[in-house]
């Protein structure tokens, strides 16, 4: 009996420290950043976020990275946000000039670049979403991207392994509801925060611009900075920056979501930040080349009523002044967020429990 008994505590103890090693597993899996990821920081000269970068838990935002990773949000789960929003792409993607969903369907817009989300009152090249909590809603739903529903999603999730115990440590219990999914992927996506390029440490005094860089600063400043404010580089606006009509999309921009006349042609103006990693270029990618963009403004802009007052001129540039602008606009990449491996897949996404 003695040895029955010992046989039957070794089995108990060796079941117990299999269950922490899987919890442990678990919880290495998904939980890379610890506190880095909650104590979001940002250059004092930035503005103040629009949300708050210090409302959700390490949990939340582990669960969002997760969510943000997985195929199981699409309807036959090929497709996941990261597969338009790359990491390694500023969270955009270079392989296309449109986006691609599920069935190889083709988009009618560029995925945008995902940083500095927090800075950012309206989302999407035509400001259709305005919050991000909902903006997930939008690629989810669309028939040409992820064709999912939100009803299916959790049924998935559900299924799937480890995602009750990501639930649970993001919000107390294990219950798997749409209003929790978007607020996880808002929470990791406020974590992109890109604020560690060459510029940011020229305006720290750590570094300092070469003669060629601060000669395309001086440029920037005169021709791009009304639209493209610092430090974000961008000031948040729509703008009509003189792009001839796509003839096979008819693209009118934030006019579909409005139908004000005034929003004709009107898109949302992009970050320069990271460009070296976001390339195509323009709503449409229809750019592959820096130079590209600057021989537009230079000779390709279409005048309409809508037009930018900024560029009715158009913006004229010498051989020399181009390359000192782009020299410039080089120094606004961040390779520490590219790099960042906090924000990377999180490997150990489980398998489903059928499996």
């Amino acid at each position: 009996m003695a040895y029955i008994a010992c046989i039957v505590f070794g089995i108990v103890k060796i079941s117990l420290a299999f269950f922490i090693l899987v919890e442990k597993r678990l919880r290495y899996f998904f939980c890379f950043a610890g506190n880095l990821l909650v104590t979001q920081k940002f250059p004092s000269y930035f503005p103040k976020p629009v949300y708050a970068l210090d409302s959700a838990s390490d949990d939340q935002i582990l669960l969002g990275r997760a969510l943000f990773y997985d195929p199981i949000l699409s309807y036959d789960n090929t497709i996941s946000c990261a597969s338009c929003h790359s990491p390694y792409n500023a969270f955009a993607h270079t392989d296309h000039d449109l986006s691609h969903g599920i069935n190889d369907e083709i988009g009618t817009r560029n995925a945008p670049a995902l940083f500095n989300l927090a800075w950012q009152k309206n989302l999407m090249w035509d400001g259709a979403s305005n919050h991000l909590d909902v903006q997930a809603l939008a690629p989810i739903t669309h028939p040409g991207e992820m064709n999912e529903s939100i009803g299916n999603i959790i049924e998935k999730l559900r299924l799937k392994y480890g995602y009750a115990t990501l639930f649970s440590n993001a919000y107390g219990d294990n219950e798997i509801t749409s209003n929790r999914i978007l607020k996880a992927l808002t929470a990791f996506q406020l974590t992109l925060i890109s604020a560690n390029a060459k510029y940011d440490r020229v305006q720290k005094g750590e570094e300092q611009f070469t003669a060629q860089e601060f000669s395309g600063y001086s440029l920037f400043e005169t021709h791009c900075n009304t639209c493209h404010s610092e430090p974000l580089f961008t000031n948040h606006s729509f703008a009509n920056n003189g792009l001839a009509i796509d003839a096979t999309l008819r693209d009118y921009g934030r006019w579909k979501v409005t139908q004000r006349p005034q929003d004709s042609l009107l898109f949302k103006v992009p970050s320069l930040r990271n460009l070296s990693y976001t390339f195509p270029y323009m709503h449409d990618g229809r750019f592959k080349k820096l130079n590209d963009v600057l021989a537009h403004y230079a000779a390709g802009i279409i005048r309409s009523e809508t037009l930018a007052p900024e560029l009715q001129q158009g913006i004229k540039l010498s051989s020399n002044e181009k390359a000192d602008i782009i020299a410039f606009l080089l120094t606004l990449n961040d390779q520490e967020f590219i790099f960042n491996p906090d924000t990377k897949y999180p490997l150990g996404i489980g398998q489903s429990k059928k499996e």
